[in-house]
């Protein structure tokens, strides 16, 4: 029973002895006290009034003087009706023996059910930017955290392999490529082929200003033009009707796709040529951010999924068909609308492919729970999705969560994939580590070491600070990211965190050659002031981590352990470790830096942070 529910159970029992009345343990509310408050939790007493026939005061003096009586509680006191307990030393001296027998603290045991997290899930029509970065740390993160909570978890992607982006790319290599590969040119897959589909969008660009001198195109300005409405402004909004109506380009493009769809062996070979070469040069990426899948679905398998679904939907009067052929669902009863599952030519939309594409992996691995991680443009799908299977009686429909996430800016503004303004995940990852370098660069301790330790050391505080700074944001929430600020060891940042670790495995090591026995504390009995605060604060975790499984929330996490290490390095600079006032008190403090060193370990851990031993 934790220290909540303790303090609950004492409470309930004090109201009882006290008024001669019962009031449920479950309802009391416990809180952590406020900082410029004395004490640990504070006991609400407004509900216990009409019980008591008190005021909030008196019954907040009542109770405390009865629970100051039990071994828990050493002191109290009440402020406005609210009543500040502190907790007794033996207590946080007895968790701290217990967190530091207990090597898996934070973590709970297996619950029996399975989720699936589905992220990253990219287009192969160039690499992988920051933008996905976001979505690779977040899936990855929570990944992590739902197996901490006990659940088994299978790790998923849909690699977006077919469709028009990659019929653009593949055209313009065919066209400008002159046989470039990866091998002859030294450029990375995946770079590669996002090269070309930039150059089918300049190419595209330019065939379009050509094309609005015409008179084709005066003609249709005229016919479609609004009044008062530009030239310029009208070619601006008009752009996807060129490609589709009169591109040359596009056309191409198109036929390219149909006979794709067609099985045609040359387009399906210079596809399956180009895809490989994206594969390749994602796995590397994945490789160096430390991320892996268990397994992958591609579009190109998935996307004539969910037609059974369909046919059953309308079988059981769930869907309807239209008059032109097509298939829909009214959500309209649900606050959503009518949407479209078939065109009238038979053919599946989005809609249908994640349809199918769920039930295929409920049927591959019976999970009880998928979340997806998207970005919140998609919000409105999701919500559609979701109602559909419900409406389908699919057996997980109430466990589908929708992680979604707001679009990551640099400080230099917006990207822009087809005009190549995007920001690469390899450039970027090599940009942080290249800042860690700089920041480290008068370190004497990483001078001391080989170049190939230096390496290391670098890319684990490089990678540390991209990722802690971006998984510290709540996913909702639109960010910005800045290389240089998240590198900061002094800042609420990655490196900051690692560097309290190192301090702690530093004295762990100390204590070690100097052959110095920590194994007892038990003549330690006045703990300091910031040693209960850190204490309180590891208390916190294993809480924490059910709160960011619960809400699909890894800044929980982050956030917990930029608190924790904060506290450590303010225990470092208020007091002596190896100059303790006594053998018990330095025994004490080396057993809590060796579990606040483990649960920063692990906490990074989840979010997919390495640690240094020195820095």
């Amino acid at each position: 029973m934790n220290v909540q529910a303790q303090l609950q159970q004492q409470v309930s029992q004090a109201l009882e002895a006290l008024y001669g009345k019962a009031f449920p343990a479950e309802r009391v509310t416990i809180n952590g006290t406020r900082k410029e408050f004395a004490g640990d939790y504070t006991v609400v007493t407004f509900p216990f009034t009409k019980l008591a026939g008190k005021a909030p005061a008196q019954v907040a003096e009542d109770l405390g003087g009865a629970l100051v009586q039990s071994d828990l509680v050493a002191a109290y006191n009440v402020v406005k009706g609210f009543l500040n307990l502190s907790i007794n030393d033996t207590f946080w001296k007895g968790f701290l023996a217990d967190s530091l027998a207990d090597a898996r603290y934070g973590h709970a045991s297996a619950t029996g059910e399975k989720v699936m997290v589905e992220f990253s899930s990219p287009n192969t029509n160039k690499p992988l930017h920051l933008g996905h970065i976001r979505n690779i740390l977040l899936g990855w993160a929570t990944s992590k955290i739902q197996e901490a909570v006990g659940h088994e978890v299978v790790k998923v992607q849909i690699i977006n392999d077919r469709g028009i982006a990659i019929c653009k790319s593949m055209l313009a290599w065919q066209r400008y490529g002159n046989g470039e590969t990866p091998a002859s040119s030294g450029v990375k897959g995946d770079h590669l082929v996002g090269k070309y589909y930039v150059k089918f969008e300049s190419a595209f660009r330019e065939e379009y200003a050509t094309w609005q001198a015409t008179d084709a195109a005066a003609a249709v300005f005229a016919e479609q033009g609004k009044e008062g409405q530009s030239e310029a402004q009208f070619f601006k909004d008009y752009r996807n009707n060129y490609f589709n109506a009169h591109s040359e380009l596009g056309g191409i493009a198109k036929q390219m796709l149909e006979a794709w769809e067609a099985g045609d062996p040359a387009v399906r070979a210079l596809w399956a040529k180009m895809n490989g070469w994206v594969y390749a040069g994602f796995g590397e990426t994945y490789r160096k951010m430390g991320v892996d899948f268990d397994k992958l679905y591609y579009e190109s398998d998935t996307y004539l999924l969910g037609k059974e679904a369909v046919d059953k939907g309308l079988a059981d009067g769930k869907f309807y068909r239209k008059d032109d052929g097509s298939v829909w669902v009214d959500l309209t009863g649900s606050k959503l609308d009518h949407k479209l599952l078939l065109r009238s030519n038979g053919t599946s939309v989005y809609m249908t492919q994640d349809l199918g594409t769920a039930m295929q992996r409920h049927a591959d691995f019976g999970v009880d729970k998928m979340v997806y991680v998207v970005a919140d443009e998609q919000d409105y799908h999701f919500k559609v999705l979701f109602e559909i299977l419900r409406q389908l009686d699919e057996p997980y429909a109430d466990g589908l969560h929708h992680l979604s996430y707001g679009m990551v800016d640099l400080p230099t503004g917006k990207m822009k994939s087809r005009e190549g303004t995007v920001v690469d995940a390899d450039d970027l990852m090599d940009e942080v580590i290249e800042e860690a370098r700089k920041a480290t660069q008068e370190s004497t301790v990483i001078a001391d070491m080989d170049a190939d330790e230096q390496a290391v050391i670098t890319r684990q505080i490089g990678l540390a600070a991209l990722k802690y700074y971006i998984l510290r944001v709540n996913p909702k929430k639109r960010m910005t990211f800045d290389p240089k600020e998240s590198v900061d060891l002094q800042g609420q940042t990655g490196p900051n965190i690692q560097y309290a670790y190192v301090r702690t495995q530093g004295v762990l090591r100390r204590a070690e050659q100097e052959g110095v026995d920590y194994r007892s504390s038990a003549g330690y009995t006045q703990l300091h002031e910031q040693e209960k605060a850190l204490l309180k604060q590891l208390y916190l975790y294993p809480g924490v981590l059910q709160q960011a499984a619960a809400n699909y929330d890894p800044s929980l996490v982050a956030n917990f352990c930029y608190d924790l290490a904060k506290g450590f390095h303010r225990l470092w600079h208020e007091v002596k470790f190896f100059g303790a006032e006594s053998d018990a008190a330095r025994a004490f403090r080396l057993q809590l830096s060796a579990v606040v060193g483990r649960t920063l370990r692990d906490g990074l851990d989840l979010l997919g942070i390495e640690v240094p031993e020195r820095m």
